[in-house]
């Protein structure tokens, strides 16, 4: 079964989706399943500039002060916590992730896409490193031994042409889970529900979606809410 999962490395929902995911897809296999991942690069603020300024801040000036920010994001570190992550936003760093979904890509052409991507999300939640910065990227390229030149055009097109990709279908939250091309589920669903899906697209194929989590009214842009996943 091929799955595509649509995510950015600063969305900590999708540091939580990616990580039940595994753990979905370890009992599927376990079952005697077969599943195929595709990492696809989505960007919640292709804007974004890398200047060192802390997540925090910036989300306290664009979600309406900083009690906010620090409540949304206490109730989502609090969730990373019950499945293991240590998601550190004191310390986060804003960042364009435009190069960071180069460097996937070019791991993924390497047979180390998945791992670069965790190494990704620690780096971002954990270690307070700018995910934005070629200089970070380079140094976690070279310590998991993935061939990658930032400093040019390696993987730039791929990207656009996948985030391009991405808006035509109508990603606009992730994490985003596509199986088989046509059954979606959205949202850091729980581990039973993803191994639910990735049993019931076994038997169902051509129909209408398997599972699919809405979207819940209300979401302002570029927005982390308490339902599981971020939105644009």
């Amino acid at each position: 079964m091929k799955v595509e999962i649509y995510s950015d490395v600063v969305c900590p929902w999708c540091y939580i989706g990616h990580t039940r995911f595994a753990r979905a897809v370890e009992r599927y296999r376990a079952k005697g399943g077969e599943v195929e991942v595709e990492l696809r690069p989505f960007q919640l603020a292709p804007d974004a500039e890398s200047n060192g300024e802390l997540t925090l801040t910036w989300a306290a000036a664009k979600f309406g002060g900083a009690e906010r920010a620090a409540q949304m994001f206490g109730h989502v570190a609090g969730v990373a916590a019950e499945d293991g992550l240590a998601l550190d936003f004191d310390h986060s760093i804003q960042a364009n992730t435009f190069d960071a979904h180069r460097l996937i890509r070019l791991a993924g052409e390497q047979g180390k896409g998945e791992e670069v991507l965790y190494a990704l999300f620690r780096a971002h939640f954990t270690d307070g490193l700018d995910v934005g910065s070629r200089e970070v990227l380079a140094k976690l390229a070279a310590e998991l031994g993935v061939r990658a030149d930032l400093g040019g055009e390696d993987g730039a097109a791929a990207v656009r042409e996948e985030l391009a990709q991405a808006r035509a279908l109508g990603v606009n939250s992730v994490p985003l889970f596509l199986f088989e091309g046509q059954f979606a589920v959205s949202g850091a669903q729980p581990e039973d529900t993803l191994l639910a899906a990735l049993e019931e697209v076994a038997e169902r194929t051509g129909q209408t979606l398997a599972v699919k989590a809405v979207k819940a009214a209300g979401v302002d842009g570029d927005a982390c809410d308490d339902e599981g996943y971020c939105a644009v």
